[in-house]
């Protein structure tokens, strides 16, 4: 992981090492550092933050995937956590039992991707023998982008139906 700047951010800093759920650890991760620097960024700049998050991570996910020589691996979590950061940045202020179905919803939405989820994480794969590369490297943020949104859609709809 050390070896690469890309790897160290696309590996999401460790967590997506871990030998168990690293797509959930990274999550985690994710929420556990968005709620660390939350009280210290305005809208302003985390939209900033998330943009320059997106393009920095495209290339490290692009550059990881070809270290591994893998299109999509498990271990790279970047795309978790950005699309968490996203989530949370769209939804605080909220309640921790919020916060907590924003995590459920969105692990739900990439870890089975129904509907709109599934087509995005087929939409830039590799086929058998193709190089990976950039278009690779923005499919590994994309699903998570479109989980992202079917989360923020579903906590919409809930948050009208409730209050």
């Amino acid at each position: 992981m050390l070896r690469h700047p890309a790897r160290w951010m696309a590996l999401g800093f460790g967590s997506g090492l871990s030998p168990k759920a690293p797509g959930t650890v990274g999550t985690l991760w994710g929420w556990a550092g968005f709620l660390l620097l939350y009280p210290f960024l305005t809208p302003l700049q985390w939209a900033g933050v998330l943009v320059a998050g997106f393009l920095i991570g495209w290339w490290a996910c692009t550059v990881t995937a070809q270290h591994l020589g893998v299109s999509d691996p498990g271990s790279i979590v970047w795309d978790e956590i950005l699309a968490m950061w996203l989530i949370l940045w769209l939804l605080m202020p909220a309640s921790l039992l919020w916060q907590a179905a924003a995590f459920g919803l969105f692990r739900y939405f990439d870890a089975v991707k129904p509907g709109p989820v599934g087509w995005a994480d087929r939409l830039f794969k590799a086929v058998p023998g193709e190089r990976i590369g950039a278009r690779q490297g923005l499919g590994i943020m994309f699903d998570d982008l479109v989980a992202a949104g079917c989360t923020l859609l579903v906590l919409a709809v809930a948050r009208q139906v409730l209050h």
